[in-house]
């Protein structure tokens, strides 16, 4: 635990660190400021737009709170934002795009809620601290007055700044009020768990295991929104493990928590679910630019499959044969209980289908055929294969860890060797359609989806064929198939 003197001393360079962040911004922030102060009205930064800035991590959205009705905030707003539009109006907010910033301006409020759905009955309030109180986390709870000259006076009535020196998750007001008004709350407590590195305070911790059946309430779209920002956030695993650990996990993603049951076979975890936060860290660290959704949600999900295929074997061991099977079902299942879009169902169910190909490779012995097959059948999911498998690798064993390396090494140069030779990202059949139909003078129709399929298996059992050697062996694929 940091010394007061410490936390002062953080506090202060925090500060001017958000000072000369909104220092940066004064070109958006003056104007604003004097448009509401001229008009006699009130104008805040507010909320996580607070929070960033005192963090170093402000991006271009900017949310502010005012007095002004909305209606008002629109009239302020003509002629200076390039566009507004009023989609949030119903609850008090007028969305605006100022050149690269993207400005929310949300009337003070006093909700309500029927605790029955998670929608407020929309008030309005008339002071900022009404406003304050009725948000997350005092992280969150955070204002800077916006006047003619810019940032003006920090405005921290509910403590958010000594919690976010002490990176501590808290409530404005009692837990169990807050996550009774809004349950997915509870659901974003693990997010910026996972965004900001934050711990959660005993009592805010004790609340969501208490009614974490409350997130039942909410919707599988609003679940999975903040499910993606917590698995791009900057410390997922430790996201994910409060989701397991208050039981929010076994309300909304139960094949994770129930990985804890399984011991892997290689006994190198306390079991599956820590060897799948293992791998997902390890993918993480193999990202080449943005965080990559795809590929953290195969490698937490990879292993989803090991509880339904468990199986003790004789001496002690344990398998899990076929769960990569199992597994994409699982996966596939899941994500569309989630309401993901299929592109996204498609793509990490078929990495977890493929995680387990590369280890018949051995020490090489696939032929040419088969490693075509495995880019054939990855697609443009390919480098995210290679990400997947070498996260997979989390033996403590130095040596067979690099031998593992080693073999994949040799894989990719194998692919790389092939695709220098023949167009492994498109393998098709060395006739189209077209040709099909004139040298079999058959019509179009099925016969020529057979014909098809027939060509490209060859393709990728041999490699491209001369067109006379495809046609030699189309025909005669065509005299057996009459003779059958």
């Amino acid at each position: 635990m940091n010394s007061p003197s410490a936390d002062a001393d953080r506090r202060t360079r925090l500060l001017a660190g958000a000072e000369s962040t909104l220092r940066a911004l004064s070109d958006v922030l003056a104007p604003l400021g004097t448009r509401f102060s001229e008009a006699g009205h009130e104008l805040y930064l507010v909320g996580g737009s607070v929070r960033d800035a005192v963090l170093g991590r402000l991006g271009t959205d900017l949310d502010f709170t005012t007095d002004a009705r909305p209606e008002v905030v629109q009239e302020l707003l003509r002629g200076w934002v390039d566009h507004q539009w009023d989609t949030g109006i119903d609850f008090g907010t007028v969305s605006a795009v100022k050149g690269a910033d993207q400005i929310e301006i949300t009337t003070y409020r006093s909700d309500a809620y029927d605790r029955v759905t998670r929608h407020p009955i929309v008030e309005y309030g008339t002071r900022l601290e009404d406003d304050l109180v009725r948000r997350d986390f005092t992280v969150n709870a955070m204002a800077i007055r916006i006047g003619p000259g810019g940032a003006e006076d920090f405005v921290d009535p509910l403590g958010g700044m000594d919690d976010l020196v002490a990176g501590v998750l808290d409530t404005p007001a009692l837990p169990e009020d807050s996550f009774h008004d809004d349950p997915l709350r509870m659901l974003r407590a693990a997010r910026f768990v996972s965004q900001l590195g934050f711990t959660l305070t005993e009592r805010v911790r004790d609340a969501i295991v208490r009614m974490a059946d409350e997130i039942l309430r909410i919707s599988a779209e609003r679940v999975q929104a903040e499910l993606d920002k917590l698995i791009l956030g900057d410390y997922p695993v430790e996201g994910i493990d409060i989701m397991v650990e208050t039981g929010l996990a076994q309300r909304v993603l139960p094949e994770i928590p129930a990985m804890k049951l399984e011991i892997d076979e290689h006994h190198q975890h306390k079991d599956v679910y820590w060897h799948s936060l293992t791998v997902l860290q390890q993918a993480i660290d193999l990202e080449d630019g943005d965080p990559d959704l795809v590929l953290r949600w195969a490698a937490l999900l990879h292993d989803i499959g090991k509880p339904d295929t468990k199986r003790n074997e004789p001496g002690g061991g344990v398998s899990f044969h076929h769960h990569e099977v199992v597994g994409a079902k699982l996966v596939r299942r899941r994500m569309r209980a989630l309401k993901y879009s299929k592109q996204m169902v498609d793509d990490v169910g078929q990495l977890v289908f493929l995680h387990l190909r590369f280890h018949g490779y051995g020490k090489g012995q696939w032929t040419d055929s088969a490693v075509r097959r495995y880019v054939h059948d990855a697609g443009a999911l390919l480098p995210r294969l290679h990400k997947l498998v070498r996260a997979d690798c989390t033996t403590r064993n130095k040596r067979r860890a690099a031998a593992l390396q080693a073999t994949y090494d040799d894989l990719e140069q194998r692919i790389a060797r092939i695709a220098e030779q023949e167009d492994l990202a498109r393998v098709r059949p060395d006739l189209d359609g077209n040709a099909i139909m004139e040298i079999l003078g058959v019509p179009a129709g099925p016969v020529v989806g057979e014909a098809w399929n027939f060509l490209k298996e060859l393709r990728l059992d041999q490699g491209p064929l001369e067109r006379a050697d495809a046609e030699t062996r189309l025909r005669a694929w065509w005299e057996q198939r009459q003779q059958v």
